[in-house]
């Protein structure tokens, strides 16, 4: 999949894209807004308010099943606010092989980081250590996000701008401060099965984001 929301309408996404609240409908919004783009003249908006009710995603409608076992992601991302000390995530994947529960990128203390809904682990670990192996998401400018999450091996790795981020790659051996958490549960194996961007906060945390170009393959991508 490579869309960089040009066939959207301004307004409400529809098509190819669809809105989802997670949990309950609050005041969150996602919109095509054309006043500012990576590339072309659209993309994807969510102003994300702070709080459970508030949490808000725009997906893919197309079947993303043919990507495979592997997935490699790349999308460009601007936001307004530096990410806070609460958690928060502004993209998500349902696990399968998790019982349907959100594989989750976002944030906390202020640095990137992944979440695992049904266990609230963190990759990194969230000591002093872990979180500097991490990187904050700048603000007001436009920044290349990329990932990939192999479900043979049960790995992952993170790049910003193209480079790796060390507090973000998931090798399979156990490394304190980065991913000795994450490995604690025997056998990871993600089957994922959809991609959403959007915003989750789970305390305090506001942010206005914009998305566009967003690409999915079962090979790196690249910037």
């Amino acid at each position: 999949m490579c869309d960089g929301f040009e066939n959207q309408a301004a307004g409400t996404p529809s098509g190819d894209w669809a809105i989802s609240y997670p949990n309950c409908s609050g005041s969150s919004t996602a919109t095509i807004d054309t006043t500012t783009a990576h590339s072309g003249g659209k993309s994807l908006r969510v102003n994300g308010a702070a709080g459970y009710c508030n949490h808000i995603f725009v997906g893919p409608t197309r079947s993303l099943t043919g990507i495979g076992p592997v997935w490699y992601a790349r999308f460009y991302v601007r936001h307004t606010t530096a990410l806070p000390a609460a958690h928060v995530a502004f993209a998500a994947m349902r696990d399968a092989a998790d019982g349907g529960n959100d594989l989750r990128m976002g944030g906390q203390n202020g640095a990137l980081q992944w979440n695992r809904q049904s266990d609230d682990a963190t990759l990194p670990e969230q000591s002093p250590t872990g979180v500097s192996l991490s990187v904050p998401l700048p603000t007001n400018q436009w920044t290349c996000v990329e990932f990939m999450v192999n479900g043979t091996a049960g790995t992952m790795q993170t790049w910003v701008n193209g480079t790796d981020v060390a507090g973000l790659h998931e090798d399979g051996t156990p490394t304190q401060d980065v991913d000795r958490q994450w490995l604690s549960r025997a056998n990871w194996r993600p089957q994922l099965t959809d991609f959403r961007l959007g915003w989750e906060a789970y305390g305090d945390g506001a942010d206005t984001l914009w998305y566009d170009d967003v690409a999915l393959g079962a090979t790196r991508i690249g910037c």
